[in-house]
């Protein structure tokens, strides 16, 4: 179920994403975090979008002007992204499990010969055995990857919510910080 059916389609992401480029203020933060938590479980978007008001990633794009420092700003641009995706993990694994649990939804794909729940237990039990909620938290930490399918495929065989969103939140603030780190390599490179 990777992002649920029908609801991705009907929305139309590149406005939702221009509204992001676009947060100004402190209820840009609000944006943010709608933002952050849609992405987790039903927006196929890239998560770097949030750092484009903090001054990151875009070109052109409205600067968020919360009235704190640069870095301060940074920061709860983060917080607030974090926090939406950990709340929107929590979304994510209760439709996840359940899906993956579904007899309608594991019969159907089964028909179609490839038994869903059983490769993603035998792929994602050994790296959860391995690395844990490390690992999780590793895996949302790569740029440019979609947020929503990783939570999903964890989502199968997790069932802690708590442990869960706090992951996701990780994963979040680690793909942000990468991406900072990036950008400003290249700015000190350049």
């Amino acid at each position: 179920m990777y992002p649920p059916p029908g609801l991705a389609a009907s929305i139309d992401l590149g406005a939702v994403e221009a509204a992001v480029r676009a947060a100004t203020g402190w209820p840009g933060l609000g944006i943010i975090f709608v933002y952050s938590f849609l992405i987790a479980f039903v927006l196929p978007l890239p998560s770097e979008v949030v750092l484009c008001p903090a001054g990151y990633v875009c070109a052109s794009a409205a600067e968020l002007a919360l009235g704190l420092p640069p870095a301060a700003t940074v920061g709860v641009v983060v917080a607030v992204s974090g926090v939406g995706k950990a709340l929107g993990s929590v979304i994510a694994l209760y439709v996840g499990h359940g899906a993956s649990h579904s007899g309608v939804v594991v019969d159907a794909v089964r028909r179609l010969g490839f038994d869903p729940v059983e490769w993603s237990k035998r792929r994602m039990v050994a790296l959860v055995r391995r690395y844990g909620y490390v690992g999780m938290a590793i895996g949302l930490s790569v740029p440019g990857f979609p947020d929503t399918l990783s939570i999903y495929v964890f989502s199968v065989i997790e069932k802690n919510y708590t442990r869960f969103a706090a992951a996701a939140f990780a994963g979040s603030v680690g793909r942000l910080a990468v991406t900072i780190a990036v950008i400003e390599g290249a700015i000190a490179f350049a």
